[in-house]
């Protein structure tokens, strides 16, 4: 997970957009606000890293499904 950067787009297998990555945070990437979905504007959402199956340049590619992906809550 070390090659995942502030900044990178977070894509789906399907090739859907995710989210944007803020950091990572021990087993999980942060997402930026923006890409809360509407209601939840106020904080950040999480993937947990065990979802990403490859980083291919500026991009990290999950290994299921943009609609598949559990987004949790900051804690």
């Amino acid at each position: 997970m070390a090659e995942i950067r502030e900044h990178m787009k977070i894509i789906g297998k399907d090739g859907a957009h995710v989210g944007t990555v803020d950091r990572v945070e021990g087993n999980r990437i942060k997402l930026t606000r923006k890409d809360s979905p509407e209601g939840h504007k106020d904080h950040h959402h999480y993937i947990d890293t065990k979802y990403v199956g490859a980083v291919e340049g500026d991009v990290v590619k999950l290994s299921v499904n943009a609609d598949a992906v559990p987004k949790t809550e900051a804690a």
